[in-house]
């Protein structure tokens, strides 16, 4: 039987350089998606509760006063613990830190990294995960080139120009399900994805879930982005 993941960690901790002048006072989850007047981390609780999680954990680092305030005086859609990290630990070592504050541990767990906006059934991919007895899964986007792509049979001739066209490989989507056992297999200082997932990948135990068609995903990285963003929410795109 699938257990669906109740409690979730959202690393919230990075200084989101390239988001410049809007991170100059505020951590990147705090930045609002133009046009909602909610940061990227409403969008997020309000998407995990809708999934069915009760409990988050939200790691902080970089001005980490500005978004327990926001957290204080927003009305929540779920329990929100915070941690700090008095010094960078890392992603992996933020994980295995925040993961010491969920309220049970024996049980499975969501995580996602605080600057991405994404609309997709989590209880979908932890039957995903349950179903190859994962140790941790992690999603995967297939996101849009930024540059326009330029078609060319084996002569050399141009043939077409496409303008943003999918990416042929699938990306760590900044979303996982994690079973209990996988707190352990995080290093306490360090990033993840160069321990774990290598050695969780050589066991077999390390899934992929495509995200489904149709799904809304985007990283929140620059300006851009969030331009993007505001012109995708305009259209009608997240839901």
């Amino acid at each position: 039987m699938t257990q669906h993941p109740t409690q979730a960690v959202i690393l919230a901790g990075g200084q989101g350089s390239r988001l410049r002048p809007y991170t100059d006072d505020r951590p990147k989850p705090m930045v609002e998606i133009p046009g909602t007047g909610v940061p990227i981390i409403g969008h997020q609780l309000a998407w995990l509760a809708a999934e069915g999680v009760t409990d988050a954990v939200v790691s902080c680092g970089h001005l980490a006063e500005v978004l327990e305030e926001w957290l204080a005086k927003a009305e929540l859609p779920c329990r929100v613990t915070t941690v700090i990290e008095r010094e960078p630990l890392g992603r992996g070592g933020g994980l295995k830190f925040a993961a010491r504050s969920l309220p049970r541990p024996e049980e499975p767990w969501y995580a996602t990294n605080g600057d991405i906006w994404t609309r997709f059934s989590l209880r979908e991919m932890a039957a995903f995960h349950t179903e190859r007895d994962a140790t941790a899964t992690l999603a995967l986007a297939r996101p849009r080139i930024p540059w326009g792509a330029v078609e060319t049979d084996q002569f050399g001739h141009v043939l077409d120009f496409i303008e943003a066209p999918p990416s042929p490989y699938l990306i760590n989507a900044g979303v996982y399900v994690f079973s209990p056992r996988f707190t352990a297999l995080l290093p306490e200082r360090g990033d993840h994805e160069r321990t774990t997932f290598p050695r969780l990948a050589r066991e077999r135990a390390l899934a992929g879930f495509p995200l489904p068609q149709g799904s809304y995903w985007r990283a929140i990285d620059t300006a851009k982005d969030l331009r993007e963003a505001a012109k995708e929410l305009a259209d009608g795109t997240p839901n």
